[in-house]
């Protein structure tokens, strides 16, 4: 049984081929950009999203839920190496980190969760889903967590050793690891650098999880902006974006880019029309 249903890309240009031999691990390959957008209307739709429906929609759902559109514009960037050639994934899979207290220690520690087939979700089904998953993650429950246990057992000397070869028999292979949660990192990381009070910085690709694109979204900061010739307040958030070269290049970043910000900027024309809001007043919002 496959670990990822994969589709085999063979229509590549020269510049991706050269890019397949040039670098040979992610690590070699990043490529480092920050997108910054105007979140007024996002902020507004949040606060009306809570209002009608009584649940916690955050920053975080709104682009994960953008990110999953970008990707299905953008399909090139959905993608993982097998024996240096480039498989495009038919699901998208996101994953989102999770800072909290490990149990065995008492320090802080770093993991996360999967939400499936995003794409195919509505905001209010993405929010239900993640804090189910939540509670579990911070419960030290779900396959994943119970994956990240057995680590504890792993030498240091060994550990590299270990997480490459699981990702070469869970990827490259294609293989389902007995005791181990299917294709667990999926399409592409999102951690929010904004809940710890940051608004730039870019984090490092894993390259064990085979994931070609990591976000971090910044804290959301009001500052003054040129509208028309004057000056005014208005808020901002920066998306600082890691990704590898041998999968996206500029022209992937600028259509997924384009993307990212049309939703994030223009919220009621993309994300769930809310129950309650008559068509008039959603036309009136995206006017």
């Amino acid at each position: 049984m496959a670990n990822v249903q994969l589709e085999r890309k063979k229509d590549l240009s020269l510049f991706r081929r050269i890019a397949l031999g040039t670098w040979r691990t992610p690590h070699e390959a990043q490529v480092y950009g920050t997108l910054e957008v105007r979140m007024d209307k996002a902020m507004q739709y949040i606060e009306r999203f809570r209002r009608v429906t009584g649940k916690r929609l955050t920053v975080t759902h709104l682009v994960a839920r953008a990110a999953a559109a970008a990707m299905t514009e953008m399909p090139d960037a959905n993608a993982i190496l097998r024996f240096n050639h480039i498989y495009l994934r038919k699901h998208i899979d996101v994953f989102l980190q999770v800072v909290m207290t490990d149990q065995g220690t008492g320090k802080v520690d770093l993991t996360g969760m999967m939400v499936r087939d995003i794409d195919k979700k509505s905001l209010g089904d993405i929010v239900d889903e993640m804090d189910q998953r939540l509670e579990k993650v911070r419960a030290h429950q779900g396959a994943l967590e119970k994956t990240r246990g057995v680590f504890r057992f792993v030498p240091l000397l060994c550990m590299g050793f270990v997480l490459r070869l699981i990702a070469f028999l869970s990827y490259t292979l294609n293989l389902r690891l007995p005791g181990t949660p299917r294709d667990p990192f999926g399409s592409i990381m999102i951690t929010n650098i904004g809940s710890l009070g940051l608004e730039f910085a870019y984090v490092p690709l894993v390259p064990y999880s085979r994931v070609p694109i990591i976000l971090a979204t910044g804290a959301v900061r009001e500052v003054a902006l040129a509208e028309e010739g004057k000056v005014t307040v208005g808020q901002v958030m920066k998306i600082n974006a890691t990704f590898d070269h041998r999968f996206i290049d500029g022209y992937h970043a600028a259509i997924m880019s384009r993307v990212l910000r049309t939703w994030l900027e223009n919220p009621d024309a993309h994300f769930d029309r809310l129950p309650g809001e008559d068509l008039e007043k959603t036309e009136r919002l995206i006017a």
